[in-house]
């Protein structure tokens, strides 16, 4: 369905959304969804830790989100 949208679709969408609104509601509403998708994307963090897999953060990490996690050795073996 949002595949099929045009440019000047998405222009009437932001000009009903800016009347239904108000010019100066906007940053307060563009706030609380910001909000909303952090407590989102966390929830999906915590429910893929739980099934086993590797929690990565996107700005720290190089590992995939699905990697499954590597056993961490003990420090005071030594190494061979």
């Amino acid at each position: 369905m949002l595949g099929n949208l045009q440019g000047w679709h998405l222009i009437i969408i932001l000009l009903v959304v800016v009347l239904l609104f108000g010019a100066p509601k906007l940053p307060g509403l563009a706030r609380s969804v910001g909000q909303s998708m952090r407590i989102f994307r966390s929830e999906v963090k915590t429910m893929k830790d739980e099934n086993g897999n590797v929690v990565v953060d996107d700005d720290a990490g190089d590992e995939s989100p699905t990697a499954k996690a590597a056993p961490k050795s003990n420090p005071t073996e030594p190494k061979s």
